[in-house]
């Protein structure tokens, strides 16, 4: 070949090595799926189990008790953060799961256990199960907020995200997908105005927030009835409720971002009242509420104490744990304090919330 004849090639020689490369690569479409950890189903059908699907063993988790007449519209306030066809909320005492956002109010549709207190659910809108609050899927298998949430039709396989147009009726069953992540380690924060929010991972660490209001007492937060001290009691678009009180009794605070402060009817007592911290993006002009990992995607009210999941790891990992420090303590679980007292924890000058885990920490570490 004469090389003035091979230079005249070249683009189409370029073109097709284009073409392949383009062939071969992986499109997004292509990319590996997540990895599914575990599948909630809980079918419409009075007296069935509700079953946990991991790694190929089948966990029953409940039976069903009574199944919804409705949906609740409007809903509160921060589920409308979410999106539609997902949990909005996880806690102890409920679990809401969005259906839709219509003018800018969302629609909800709750599963809640036998024996509870949740005003959020609203009445005729949930599906109940005979597991205990705190316990089961409200314990050391809850979903976090944002799991994906899809409809089953009678006797098919086919599933279709929930939605407005596809809610559940009797006979069909849902499906919650909890998927396997990647977490953050602990978010550490600085109970002071301007005090740093400090999530740690992989990575080293972040600063995701400020702090504009610190938390100086606690209140009575009703689903704190059903989780321990220094817990998790609920995770959603627009908080963080940590427990204060053991189990049988009612105590506890709340971490919100700003704009639910800021823009929440019901939410305008936190501006004066000492029950609830108030924190911030870096930038302070973003949206926090409904964001990776403080309010979606990763905190769950996790394993109680009397229950195990598929090994040692997986049941320690998902266990909620909150410490504290008090003018320049060591690090220590958050006093018992039960009821309203809005001065009980002014002296507390630190938080660590431990974010779940299901695998051995460093085990692939060499």
């Amino acid at each position: 070949m004469k090389l003035t004849n091979f230079y005249a090639k070249i683009p189409l020689i370029a073109a097709a090595l284009l073409y392949i490369t383009t062939w071969i690569a992986p499109s997004p479409a292509m990319a590996e799926a997540p990895k599914i950890l575990f599948e909630i189903e809980v079918p419409l059908v009075i007296g069935s189990q509700v079953t946990v699907l991991h790694d190929g063993q089948k966990f029953e988790v409940g039976r069903i008790n009574a199944l919804p007449t409705k949906t609740r519209y409007p809903s509160y306030t921060a589920s409308a953060w979410g999106q539609k066809g997902e949990v909005c909320a996880t806690a102890v005492n409920a679990i809401h799961m969005l259906v839709s956002v219509e003018n800018n109010k969302g629609r909800t549709m709750s599963i809640i256990p036998q024996q509870t207190i949740a005003p959020a659910a609203g009445a005729g809108a949930s599906i109940v199960v005979s597991s205990k609050a705190g316990e089961d899927i409200f314990g050391a298998w809850a979903p976090p907020a944002g799991s994906e949430i899809f409809v089953k039709k009678a006797k098919t396989e086919i599933l279709a995200p929930l939605s407005k147009e596809l809610l559940p009726k009797a006979g069909d069953s849902i499906i919650i997908k909890v998927y396997a992540k990647k977490l953050p380690y602990m978010v550490e924060i600085e109970n002071r105005p301007g005090g740093r929010v400090t999530v740690w991972d992989e990575h080293g660490y972040r600063v995701a927030a400020r702090v504009i209001r610190p938390v100086g007492g606690t209140g009575r937060f009703e689903g704190t009835l059903f989780q321990k001290n220094s817990a998790i009691r609920a995770n959603h678009s627009g908080v963080i409720d940590v427990s204060t009180s053991a189990r049988g009794s009612i105590g506890g605070f709340q971490i919100i971002p700003w704009d639910h402060a800021l823009s929440s009817k019901e939410m305008q007592g936190a501006w004066s009242m000492s029950q609830w911290m108030v924190i911030a993006p870096i930038d302070g002009t973003s949206k926090l509420g409904a964001t990776f990992p403080l309010f979606k995607g990763a905190l769950v009210s996790g394993t109680a104490d009397n229950e195990t999941l598929w090994d040692i790891w997986s049941t320690y990992g998902r266990k909620s744990l909150i410490l504290a420090r008090f003018l320049g303590s060591e690090w220590e679980k958050l006093p018992n304090l039960v009821g309203r007292s809005d001065s009980a924890l002014m002296d507390l000058t630190h938080i660590r919330i431990y974010y779940p885990f299901v695998e051995e920490p460093q085990k692939d570490f060499k």
